[in-house]
């Protein structure tokens, strides 16, 4: 029943996204800040109990939950793309941040205070309190049973592209699967079924490192772009990782701390402002309902 409520609901993304520019959503980059700051603190720690107090995210949260997890030990936590693969014995949790979704690591003493509205689910360990906390309610928190199959055959999970920093995300195939592809390249990366995780604002970020327009058709790419490309996009995200993602409203890390890659923006969000390269004026235009900012000087 789950699987059919994902299904049907994954045909409505568009319209659950049209503030995505003014709620930027985390990106790979945040996903895996998140991933590293909880994983030394839940691997192969027992689960006690889940707290539901928002039953209905992006999807419902499924019913039971407490007790399909409850006693299990978390084995490792792993990411997709954009999703959390937290694994134990009896299957995976899958966690999705939406738009304002975060995974706070808390101490236990965190249940003796009221929670406010925004924090729907705790997952409790012994001393550790694991927080989801979700202002626009666009996240996810579902469950995939082993004896359902590899979770990557998950139906949010199946159809996603290559892994930026897998060996098989090359310029190659890159340049393979957008022969005869009148797509623009932004709309390209952003669809998540050649590479994953290449959101709004590192899409933009690494095209314009790669100098090339984002409204360029993809197909009409040469292969020497798309290398220069394939090395953007692992240098952007490999960057923003390290100064902890970026933080341009709600994104805090697993203990809180924040983001600041936003600071070293040559384009996203930067309309008006002069390149840092060239000193042209950087533009936005819309595309797929989404900004995207480059500069008409060095990006073509």
């Amino acid at each position: 029943m789950i699987v059919t409520r994902v299904d049907k609901i994954t045909r409505n993304v568009p319209t659950l996204f049209k503030t995505a520019d003014r709620f930027p959503m985390p990106e790979l980059p945040e996903v895996e800040v998140t991933r590293r700051g909880i994983s030394p603190h839940i691997t192969e720690q027992v689960i006690e109990r889940v707290d539901v107090r928002t039953p209905m995210l992006r999807w419902p949260i499924p019913s039971g939950l407490s007790a399909l997890v409850g006693g299990q030990r978390v084995t490792r936590v792993e990411r997709r793309g954009k999703y959390l693969l937290i694994e134990v014995g009896a299957g995976w949790l899958i966690v999705h941040l939406g738009m304002t979704g975060t995974l706070r690591v808390l101490p236990r003493a965190a249940l003796e205070r009221l929670p406010d509205k925004h924090e729907h689910v705790d997952i409790v360990f012994g001393q550790t309190v694991l927080r989801f906390r979700d202002p626009r309610r666009f996240g996810a928190i579902l469950w995939h049973a082993r004896d359902a199959g590899d979770v990557a055959d998950h139906p949010l999970l199946r159809a996603l592209g290559v892994e930026p920093f897998s060996p098989d995300f090359t310029a190659q195939l890159m340049f393979d699967r957008t022969r005869g592809r009148s797509v623009a390249i932004k709309q390209a990366l952003l669809a998540g079924d050649i590479v994953v995780g290449v959101g709004n604002i590192y899409a933009s970020e690494s095209l314009f490192r790669a100098r090339i327009h984002p409204a360029r058709a993809a197909g009409r790419i040469a292969l020497s772009r798309y290398v220069a490309l394939a090395e953007a996009i692992r240098d952007t995200l490999a960057e923003a990782i390290a100064k902890g993602g970026s933080t341009l409203r709600d994104f805090v890390s697993s203990d809180g701390s924040r983001g600041y890659f936003q600071l070293d923006y040559f384009v996203y969000d930067r309309a008006g402002e002069p390149c840092k390269v060239c000193g042209n004026a950087i533009r936005q235009i819309v595309q797929g309902q989404r900004s995207t900012f480059y500069c008409p000087h060095c990006q073509h």
